[in-house]
């Protein structure tokens, strides 16, 4: 038997057309609010479904967004379809950048929605109107790219309240055309929080280590030199991890140059690496930290097997060449 999905729901779907981002960030008292709200496709909008969610909303919604129908006229055509509209609540913003939502009149109060240029906020079940409220001019005053206010969004309605039953899990959704893992789809930011105390937080910091890693949003403006100094700290920092041997030369001479590519694969930097004679800030302080954590541990720890902390983690290749699964 197929379960009837009532997520108690606050969210946020929003455009940047300039940029050519589209996407949605919701939380909800609901374990794994991730897998049915929000909806998707770069160049056609997004689409949240939530209160007793209709799944359907989202994937034929799309279809219709792309053959060029409105935000608007997209809510008035799936609601008027829609036998148990009463009970509905959607968000949508279409490839233009207009918004539109509806919610149900048998929605759990407090439920409702705000439209402003480029986002519609909804929610049910919220401790009051201000959290709408809240998120919505959050948005629209908070500087960035649409991932960064989307999440400052999200953070802003809990604040004044959130879902009046609690909270527990978190999702945002952005997508960008070919900006998804190796350009081969637009998910560009897939993220969830299925189940935590504190899934708004949890969500952020998810957020944080997925940009380190996997995206490409720091200002090149920022970008620092390979010369003597920064050189030596890295190697520095790769000679306490186990990548590199011998003193720093304060020269990216081919054995550093090696040991820092194998960090960089090791830690899934690839998309950081580069070959200007520059470094990001974010990798360079990352390494220095994991070599401070490092450090840290040879200091607290005993070792267990002989020579054991002599060696970094970078140290470890051939015993993991010999691992099979």
């Amino acid at each position: 038997m197929a379960r009837t999905a009532v997520p108690t729901t606050f969210s946020i779907v929003a455009a940047d057309v300039a940029r050519q981002e589209w996407g949605i960030a919701v939380h909800s008292k609901f374990p794994g609010v991730g897998a049915i709200v929000p909806w998707a496709v770069a160049g056609v909008g997004a689409i949240a479904t939530q209160a007793e969610a209709n799944v359907r909303f989202g994937p034929e919604g799309l279809r219709r967004l792309g053959t060029g129908t409105s935000a608007a006229d997209l809510v008035a055509q799936m609601t008027a379809e829609d036998g148990k509209r009463e009970h509905r609540q959607i968000g949508v913003v279409d490839a233009t950048g207009h918004a539109a939502a509806y919610t149900g009149p048998q929605c759990l109060p407090w439920a409702g929605h705000h439209v402003g240029p480029g986002y519609a906020v909804q929610g049910n079940c919220l401790y009051s109107e201000a959290v709408v409220r809240a998120m919505g001019r959050t948005f629209e005053n908070t500087p960035g790219d649409l991932p960064e206010r989307l999440l400052a969004a999200l953070q802003s309605g809990q604040r004044e309240g959130g879902d009046r039953r609690g909270m527990q899990s978190a999702s945002l959704l952005v997508v960008q055309p070919h900006a998804g893992y190796g350009g081969g789809n637009d998910r560009w930011i897939d993220i969830r929080v299925d189940d935590h105390a504190s899934p708004i937080e949890e969500l952020v910091r998810v957020f944080r280590l997925y940009d380190l890693t996997l995206l490409s949003r720091e200002d090149p403006k920022t970008l620092l030199p390979l010369d003597a100094g920064n050189i030596q700290r890295i190697q520095r920092s790769l000679g306490v991890l186990g990548y590199l041997t011998g003193p720093s030369s304060g020269a990216f001479d081919e054995r550093t140059a090696k040991a820092f590519k194998t960090f960089i694969a090791e830690n899934n930097f690839e998309n950081k690496l580069r070959s200007d004679g520059t470094i990001w800030p974010s990798i360079l302080s990352y390494l220095e930290s994991r070599s401070a954590q490092e450090v840290d541990r040879r200091r607290g720890a005993k070792p267990m097997v002989p020579g054991a902390l002599d060696r970094g983690p970078g140290a470890q290749e051939e015993a993991a060449s010999r691992r099979t699964l």
